[in-house]
C-alpha cells in the first residue's frame, strides 16, 4: 500500500470512529441531522466515481437520490396507512389504490425497488447518451434538465405523488416506531454501516483495472477507444453505479427525515451535491466524504446563529476554498509547502540586483 493511500484510509478511519462515538456524546437531535449527513456522504461518493474518477459532471444526480427516497417512502407510507388508502389519494378522489402502488407495500419488493429503479432509469439514459458519444457540457446540461423534468412531473402527478407537499406522516419501518430512540440509533448506524461498506466498495473498484480504466476514461477517452476499450459501456456502469448509490442513500434520509419533496429533488440539490464534492477534493472518496459532512455541518450552525447571513458565509467558504484549496480539504497538508514556495518566488523577485534588473529591462525592451 504506498503512503498516499494509507493516509487516505487514515483519514477514513478517524472519521468513521468518530461517527460512530458521536451518539454517546450528542441528544437524539443533533444525532439524527448527523445521520442526514452520513445519507449526503454517501450520495458524494458516488458522485465521485462518475465526475472525480470518470470525469463526468453531473448536475441532476438528485433525480437518482428521489427516486431511492420516494421508493421507500411509498413503502412507509402504505405501512402507515395499515391497508387504507393514503391521504392525498382520498383527497384526489380515489376509491381504491392504483395498481403500481400494491407491490410496494412489500418490504423486500421495496427495499428492491430502491436500487434497482434508479439503476434502470440510469441505464436507459446511459445508453442513450454514452453511446451517442455526448459529452462533457453537454451531458450537464441533459442531466440537468433530467431533473427539472421529474421535479415537475412529481408536482403534476399529485394524485400519485403527493405533489408539491411530497409524501410524509411516516409511523413504522418493519413495524418499529420511528420515534422511539432506539429505531432512530438503529438507523444511525446502519447509515453508517452503508457508508463504509460503499467507501470500501468504491476504493476497491479504483484500485482494480476498471479503476484505471476510469481515469484513463477521464483524462483522454479518445485514446482509450482507440486502444480497443468500448468507452460509452464504462460510463454506464459507473453512472449506474453512481445512481445505484444514491437511491440507497435516498431510502436512508426518507427514514430519517421523515419526508420527501420535489424540492429534494430539484436542481439547487444537485448543485449542492457537486459542491460537497469539489470542497472535499474530487478524487479522493474520503474528501467527498469529508466535504459533505463539513458543508451540511456549518450549514446547520450557520442557519441556527445567523438565519439572515448563512447563506452568504457558505458560499464565501466555497470561494475560499477553490481559490487556496484547488485539491479541496484533503490538499489542506500541502498549504505549507505552497506558502514557502510563495515566499521563495517573492524573496527570489526582492533580491535581484540592480545591474539584473536592468538587464532584464533592456532584454524586454
Amino acid at each position: 500500500m504506498t503512503e498516499k493511500k494509507s493516509k487516505k484510509w487514515v483519514v477514513a478511519a478517524v472519521i468513521f470512529a468518530v461517527l460512530a462515538v458521536l451518539p454517546f456524546l450528542l441528544p437524539m437531535f443533533r444525532v439524527n441531522l448527523i445521520g442526514k449527513y452520513m445519507c449526503f456522504a454517501i450520495i458524494a461518493l458516488g458522485l465521485d466515481m462518475i465526475w472525480g474518477y470518470t470525469g463526468i459532471m453531473s448536475l441532476g444526480h438528485g433525480v437518482y437520490f428521489g427516486l431511492g427516497a420516494y421508493v421507500m417512502a411509498m413503502y412507509l407510507k402504505l405501512e402507515a396507512s395499515g391497508g387504507a388508502l393514503p391521504d392525498f389519494m382520498t383527497w384526489s378522489g380515489f376509491d381504491s389504490l392504483p395498481f403500481w402502488w400494491v407491490p410496494f407495500g412489500n418490504a423486500g419488493f421495496a427495499f428492491a425497488m430502491v436500487v434497482v429503479v434508479p439503476v434502470v432509469v440510469a441505464v436507459v439514459i446511459g445508453l442513450l447518451t454514452f453511446l451517442n458519444r455526448i459529452r462533457g457540457v453537454y451531458f450537464t446540461i441533459l442531466s440537468q434538465a433530467l431533473a427539472m423534468i421529474l421535479s415537475v412531473l412529481l408536482i403534476g402527478c399529485q394524485q400519485y405523488t403527493g405533489g408539491s407537499n411530497g409524501l410524509t406522516d411516516f409511523d413504522t419501518l418493519l413495524g418499529f416506531s420511528l420515534d422511539s430512540g432506539a429505531t432512530k440509533l438503529a438507523l444511525y448506524y446502519i447509515t453508517l454501516f452503508a457508508l463504509i461498506a460503499i467507501f470500501c466498495l468504491c476504493t476497491f473498484l479504483v484500485g482494480r483495472r476498471v479503476g484505471k480504466i476510469l481515469v484513463a476514461i477521464r483524462d483522454s477517452e479518445n485514446r482509450v477507444r482507440f486502444t480497443g476499450y468500448n468507452t460509452a459501456l464504462f460510463k454506464v456502469f459507473v453512472y449506474a453505479l453512481s445512481a445505484a448509490i444514491a437511491g440507497i442513500a435516498g431510502a436512508l434520509y426518507v427514514a430519517q427525515v421523515g419526508i420527501i419533496t420535489p424540492s429534494d429533488v430539484a436542481v439547487s440539490g444537485s448543485i449542492e451535491m457537486i459542491i460537497w464534492v469539489a470542497i472535499g477534493g474530487k478524487g479522493t472518496l474520503v474528501g467527498p466524504i469529508l466535504g459533505a459532512l463539513v458543508v451540511n455541518g456549518v450549514k446547520t450552525f450557520a442557519s441556527e446563529s445567523f438565519p439572515d447571513l448563512w447563506s452568504y458565509g457558505l458560499g464565501l467558504v466555497c470561494v475560499l476554498v477553490i481559490l487556496f484549496l484547488p485539491g479541496g480539504l484533503m490538499s489542506i497538508k500541502d498549504v505549507p509547502a505552497r506558502i514557502r514556495a510563495w515566499r521563495e518566488r517573492r524573496q527570489g523577485g526582492a533580491g535581484l540586483p540592480a545591474s539584473a534588473e536592468l538587464t532584464e529591462e533592456g532584454s524586454q525592451a
